[in-house]
């Protein structure tokens, strides 16, 4: 049976669906040339890093990526497909989340944090596997309604919502910067901005500090609710990862 969303989620996911642009259609000339050329992009350094841990031991269970997963180009359409349900949590998970929960789970080794490298780097490789390929996530309820409503709440001492930046006022500029749709299909991407690699969450976080809100934490329901509903929304754009952004 074809499951049916909300009216409320349904008529979100639609808005502006016609006219979807991904970051790079924003991006300048010499940017969208920087992603194009492998040689030039330099999220390729943490691309290599993510080559290496793929292959590396480590852990209690003396395992690595490679032991259960194989060669990394197996992974072809996986990345497409998260943030995705873990049974474990009831919630759907990052591709980040995913690899910690294989870390801990499966090789007995530690979670990285949300912010290293070798995070970055392992959810980089493992998403250009699946460059070119359509975003194809699953619209799991509740947590897609959940994040439909987190993109449309004010918060913070600026009152601001996500959606009036990347719906009411996408494609004008902000601070000399044009405001793009804020379709996740490249991350993790390098950001000339941060002059490093970031997740989908180092965004999130950094524009709801923008509007002086308290930022959710890496592993919350609701940064997971929000990554879940952006990335539905992003449904049949192709992925990018990793991505160059200003």
């Amino acid at each position: 049976m074809k499951r049916v969303l909300p009216l409320t989620v349904a008529a979100a996911l639609l808005l502006g669906a016609g006219e979807r642009r991904s970051g790079y259609d924003d991006a300048g000339p010499e940017t969208r040339a920087m992603q194009d050329d492998d040689a030039a992009n330099p999220a390729f350094l943490w691309v290599q890093q993510g080559e290496s841990l793929w292959a590396a031991v480590e852990g209690a269970a003396g395992k690595s990526c490679a032991s259960c997963h194989g060669e990394v180009a197996r992974m072809r359409g996986v990345a497409a497909r998260y943030p995705a349900f873990e049974p474990k949590l009831n919630r759907p998970v990052t591709i980040e989340e995913r690899i910690n929960l294989c870390r801990v789970d499966h090789m007995g080794a530690p979670a990285l944090a949300w912010n290293d490298d070798g995070l970055l780097g392992l959810s980089s490789l493992i998403g250009l596997q699946s460059r070119g390929a359509p975003v194809a996530v699953e619209p799991r309820e509740p947590l897609l309604s959940e994040g439909a409503k987190l993109f449309r709440e004010r918060m913070g001492q600026l009152n601001m919502s996500c959606a009036q930046c990347h719906e009411d006022r996408a494609g004008l500029k902000l601070a000399g910067s044009l405001i793009p749709q804020a379709h996740p299909n490249g991350y993790p991407e390098y950001r000339l901005e941060w002059q490093g690699m970031g997740s989908l969450y180092r965004r999130l976080r950094n524009c709801m500090i923008g509007v002086r809100a308290e930022p959710f934490p890496p592993n919350s329901r609701e940064a997971a609710a929000l990554a879940l509903f952006l990335a539905v929304r992003a449904n049949g754009m192709k992925v990018e990862t990793p991505a160059v952004r200003p």
